[in-house]
């Protein structure tokens, strides 16, 4: 399903429940309200700014719908995540075979995931007009596990590659490192949100092993969508946009409703996410053996971009 990321990023913000739709309002003066949004429409909400305050009935609402309630800290980063307990109909039974899936499964599904990650590393590299041999180079190296971190090799040649040799990849610091945060905590909701939907525990991860991080799983699947959010980092920059304000929120959280390339035709990156996690829950009860990844290649949306 697909659904809409509301961001409430203005302080002094109220949000309540009322038949069927989240209301905001304003904190001050009359409380005036300022807008309405339907509840099944909403994909996730994320609340990035200070002085939020909202009802514990909106709260529930989102969880029965399966729509995660984001908390953000001053970088964009998402710091917590409110879930539903209840995601799928054959949750328990999904969780059993999570825990259950040995560790050269792991392995192996790991590995799909980098080399899907350095193919859409080289696409978004392409589209911007870089080299990429020493992206699609790696491809063929990654093994089982990635002993080798591959993916880490390939992450410091592209960040330069795209952003320039200066750049550095810095979660606290502005400019494009604050629009790369707020694009990733948008992705990470989605992705949040798709695994919970196919019924798997979005601790239990494929390769992310910190012991403080209650989103591994999360961590591990939204790797072959970041250049996706990348690219379009990339384009806003090249415009002039490298701050974090209202109209570069927009921008990246559209991305997610663009289409990317799949065995079955064009289908949103949102709806791709969600394709992921299923296929993942569908290995681990054995009942297929690869995942369903993207293939490689930028999302239409972006491409015609670049040719503006």
């Amino acid at each position: 399903m697909i659904g809409r990321i509301v961001e409430v990023a203005d302080d002094r913000r109220h949000l309540s429940l009322s038949r069927g739709f989240m209301v905001v309002q304003d904190t001050e003066g009359e409380r005036k309200e300022l807008g309405q949004v339907p509840l099944d429409d909403i994909a996730a909400v994320i609340a990035n700014a200070h002085g939020l305050s909202y009802t514990n009935n909106l709260l529930v609402a989102l969880a029965e719908r399966g729509a995660p309630f984001v908390l953000c800290a001053a970088n964009h980063n998402a710091v917590g995540m409110l879930l539903p307990v209840d995601g799928n109909y054959q949750q328990a039974k999904r969780y059993d075979a999570q825990i259950a899936a040995s560790k050269p499964t792991h392995k192996r599904l790991w590995a799909e995931v980098v080399r899907a990650k350095l193919q859409q590393q080289a696409a978004a590299l392409e589209a911007a007009g870089a080299p990429t041999p020493p992206l699609t180079a790696l491809v063929s190296k990654v093994r089982s596990g990635d002993p080798d971190n591959i993916e880490a090799q390939g992450a410091r040649r592209y960040w330069t590659l795209l952003f320039g040799d200066g750049f550095r990849r810095d979660q606290d610091a502005g400019s494009i490192n604050g629009l790369l945060n707020y694009g990733y905590t948008v992705l990470r909701a989605c992705t949040a949100r798709a695994i919970v939907a196919a019924g798997l525990h979005p601790t239990l991860g494929l390769h992310h092993s910190n012991e403080g991080n209650a989103m591994r799983l999360v961590d591990d699947l939204m790797e072959p969508f970041r250049p996706v959010i990348d690219l379009k980092v990339w384009l806003l920059a090249r415009n002039g946009e490298r701050e974090v304000r209202p109209e570069t929120k927009r921008a990246l959280v559209r991305t997610l409703y663009d289409d990317m390339e799949t065995a079955v035709g064009a289908t949103p990156v949102m709806v791709c996410a969600q394709r992921l996690a299923t296929s993942l829950a569908q290995v681990y009860l054995g009942e297929r053996e690869k995942l369903d990844l993207p293939l490689p290649g930028l999302p239409l949306a972006l491409a015609a971009s670049l040719d503006e």
